[in-house]
């Protein structure tokens, strides 16, 4: 069962123009069609009237012939209030991604590890609806999911103010996070909320800034924040705020599956327990370059992150081998993405039967997903069917209160 590609579009609210129609003539002959035609390939009309003379050497008197284009006037009005109201409210699809394979070649001097790895944007992802606030000094949040911060501990909130900061706009929002992706998964669900939030702020301010602009600012927020502002498939190294788009890469209708148990797992306790001598000494550009020309196998899927993780939850390294050993051919990959908690089954977006039949796994998280990518200067946008089951743990509760 292939994840359908079929797209739902953004909200933008965009404003209504009445068919274009003749130009209103005053006086004599219209003038030919071709002559009076008028364009608005990048831009409406805005033509004002028109005099044309003609001599007529017949008649010995000149001709005078007014067009009054009512057409591109009213456009011209119509933009003058698109101007002064611009969008009020955007309603945003804010994916996650995987990492394909995650490389750890070093410890930087900042604290931080250099790593080389192939990120992709999946289907999976939560809803974010933006509204312009009366309020000029705060923002306010809500979510459908207890545990989720609404203060500016948030990375919403925090891409929010990084923009006022780096453009000196003073626009502040009304928020509600739709939640979907689980936290503490090795997802970037966080990472991407910050991405789209940025992009959202920037359609309001109308596009000041370029998307370079936002990729690079965003790294002084979350070293995983940038690949978003990738077409969705990207080679990344540094800490992840290096960027290199990959196009084309991997088919987008390839189903997977991702499972992740109750338990999260702490990025810093993963860190500590990394070991980089005894990391894969696999090259990083072998392995991208093997995935562009043969695609995804187990052997390329190589995640340094995993010895770790699973000392950190033995549980996750079981549930890996059961996956593996119950697969019938059904999954070309099976790995851990990021820092855990969640493995990617590739190539069918169903799990192991056991996930459903064994009580040990009755809470497990289950999505089916396929790549998502996106347009230059459009933002990423759901595909009609993405199915997710939550955990007991995971289910929606009532909407966190907002922040005053």
């Amino acid at each position: 069962m292939a994840c359908s590609t079929h797209l739902l579009s953004q909200s933008l609210y965009q404003s209504h123009r009445p068919s274009p129609g003749a130009s209103r003539h005053l006086r004599f002959q219209a003038r030919p069609a071709a002559a009076a035609a008028w364009s608005c390939s990048s831009a409406r009309s805005r033509r004002s009237p028109s005099v044309r003379v003609a001599a007529s050497a017949e008649q010995g008197r000149r001709q005078v012939e007014l067009t009054y284009d009512a057409q591109g006037k009213f456009n011209q009005l119509a933009d003058q209030i698109d101007q002064n109201v611009g969008i009020t409210r955007l309603n945003l699809f804010s994916p996650c991604k995987i990492n394909v394979f995650l490389r750890m070649t070093g410890k930087r001097p900042d604290g931080f590890h250099d790593l080389a790895s192939l990120f992709h944007v999946v289907s999976l992802g939560d809803t974010i609806k933006f509204s312009l606030s009366p309020s000029k000094s705060i923002d306010r949040l809500s979510t459908n999911v207890a545990g989720v911060p609404v203060d500016e501990s948030n990375l919403i909130i925090k891409a929010l103010n990084l923009y006022r900061k780096k453009t000196g706009t003073d626009k502040h929002f009304w928020i509600h996070l739709d939640k979907k992706v689980p936290t503490g998964a090795g997802l970037g669900g966080g990472s991407s909320n910050a991405a789209t939030a940025l992009w959202a702020a920037n359609q309001f301010s109308g596009g000041i800034a370029t998307e370079q602009d936002l990729q690079e600012w965003s790294g002084e927020i979350g070293s995983d924040i940038p690949f978003f502002f990738s077409r969705g498939a990207a080679y990344c190294t540094g800490r992840g705020e290096i960027v290199q788009d990959i196009p084309d890469l991997l088919p987008i209708n390839l189903p997977m599956v991702l499972i992740k148990p109750p338990e999260a797992c702490s990025t810093a306790e993963v860190y500590k327990r990394l070991r980089l001598d005894q990391t894969s000494q696999a090259d990083p550009l072998a392995l991208l370059k093997e995935i562009t020309q043969n695609g995804i196998s187990q052997d390329v899927c190589i995640n340094d992150l995993e010895p770790p993780a699973f000392e950190v939850l033995k549980s996750l390294k079981r549930l890996k081998k059961r996956i593996m050993a119950s697969n019938r051919g059904e999954y070309s990959a099976v790995f851990m993405s990021g820092s855990g908690s969640t493995i990617v089954g590739i190539g069918s977006p169903d799990p192991p039967a056991f996930v459903y039949d064994d009580e040990d796994y009755k809470d497990v998280f289950v999505s089916e997903a396929c790549f998502l990518t996106r347009e230059e200067n459009e933002w990423y946008r759901e595909p009609l069917t993405s199915n997710a089951t939550f955990s007991k743990e995971d289910l929606p509760s009532e909407a966190a209160p907002v922040v005053d």
